[in-house]
């Protein structure tokens, strides 16, 4: 008898009741292996998954776009993105959301990190929006959905998690995640528009700023624009590796904070101290997650799961309908990191049995994750913000990002009726 079920209900408990991630997925990977195929080949495996693992060289491109992120934060250039962000769009209706939607995606693209954007942001945007009346609800809704494009628009930390474990190429995950980033972008200022017209509100503006102050508005963004060109057009003309890249890119963003006068060394520690400490993390619960895999292959979850979706979703696009709501009933529940790290190990080998490309599967799968940051109720994006300004309930937060939301799903709809959106720089 499969003993699989067991196996994911105890997990499922194991989440339930506070259990570390990474101790959850390694401590049921390894007592399920060894329940199949014994103790001491069970703890060999989980001996290789954590230390040949960890002296992988592709690994070292986790650690160094993290620190290219901090990096970033601690320059200062959220603020310089955002104000000219908003010199171009201070006389349309909405400007200051419409803003900073655009700034979190620019500063995504330098960032890697959903909650680093949505926290930096928070702090530079929210106090304008209030001054100028904007509503909260719409105020945070901006902020929390602009802040999701920092999973996809590359570097991605997730996208790099999800490379790992399907074998994928992270520098072609990183050109697939770049026009559903900017369609995403698009679809969040019309957002912004919809929710303006849905409370038939009138919010101030400001006189529309001559060419020439808008274009001397762009010099403070010339360093992150310069580094994100850099970074991706390395990758793109084969100059350099993902993780060369990587390395390239942590060593422009220090560059950075040394040319804008920031740089000095207790800061410069707490940067490389965050860095460790966040790689360690989640180097914790990608090692835990491909000892669980190996747990996934042995046990026949994968044959028996496609076995069982056959009946209803027997054609890719069945199957990707499938998938879609299995990830926004997750969302309920789980955070996006938990979710990628659960579900890709099971349902990767299924799209691929399927023919569906696993470039364009893990540019869905974060595209799908992306609306798990702000949906109820476990929106990390949206209790960042509560944290940040705990006066804004987390029902006003949700309520405003109701189009956001929307528009989402029909950025989704778009890219998997349109996969050529997806595919067309790889």
């Amino acid at each position: 008898m499969e003993h699989w079920p067991v196996g994911m209900a105890v997990l499922a408990a194991l989440l339930f009741f506070g259990v570390p991630i990474s101790m959850a997925l390694a401590g049921v990977g390894l007592v399920g292996v060894a329940s199949i195929i014994g103790w001491t080949p069970a703890l060999s495996l989980l001996a290789s998954a954590f230390f040949d693992n960890g002296r992988d060289y592709t690994l070292s491109v986790l650690p160094l776009f993290l620190m290219m992120g901090n990096f970033v934060v601690h320059s200062g250039i959220a603020t310089e993105l955002y104000n000219s962000a908003y010199a171009w769009l201070r006389h349309r209706q909405g400007g200051l959301a419409t803003a900073t939607v655009v700034a979190c995606g620019a500063f995504s693209s330098v960032c890697g990190s959903s909650l680093a954007t949505a926290a930096t942001m928070t702090r530079i945007a929210l106090p304008s929006m209030r001054r100028f009346g904007y509503p909260d609800d719409l105020s945070t809704a901006s902020i929390a959905a602009g802040g999701t494009l920092g999973i996809l628009i590359p570097p991605s930390v997730i996208l790099v998690f999800y490379g790992i474990m399907t074998q994928q190429d992270i520098g072609k995950l990183f050109l697939a995640g770049l026009i559903p980033g900017l369609i995403g972008v698009i679809g969040y200022v019309i957002a912004v528009r919809v929710s303006l017209w849905l409370r038939g509100v009138t919010l101030p503006t400001e006189p529309k700023l001559p060419l020439r102050d808008r274009l001397r508005a762009l010099k403070g963004t010339s360093g992150a624009l310069l580094l994100f060109a850099f970074v991706m057009g390395g990758i793109y003309l084969g100059v350099f590796t993902p993780t060369e890249s990587a390395g390239m890119g942590a060593g422009g963003a220090l560059l950075l904070v040394i040319l804008k006068g920031r740089f000095a060394i207790p800061p410069l520690m707490r940067v490389l101290f965050d860095t460790m400490k966040t790689t360690a993390m989640m180097f914790f619960i990608l090692f835990g997650a491909l000892t669980f895999s190996n747990y996934v292959n042995m046990s026949g979850m994968t044959q028996d799961i496609q076995a069982f979706l056959s009946y209803f979703a027997d054609t890719p696009m069945a199957f990707i309908l499938v998938v879609l709501c299995i990830y926004l009933v997750l969302g309920c529940i789980l955070e996006s990191l938990s979710m990628i790290m659960l579900t890709v190990p099971v349902l990767y080998p299924i799209a691929d049995a399927h023919g569906i490309n696993l470039i364009w599967f893990g540019i869905f799968v974060v595209m799908v994750t992306e609306v798990s940051y702000i949906t109820p109720p476990v929106g990390m994006n949206a209790f960042v913000l509560k944290s940040v300004v705990p006066d804004v309930r987390l029902g006003t937060i949700f309520r405003g990002l109701v189009p956001f939301v929307a528009l989402d799903i029909l950025r989704i709809a778009l890219l998997t009726l349109v996969p050529s959106l997806v595919l067309i720089l790889v």
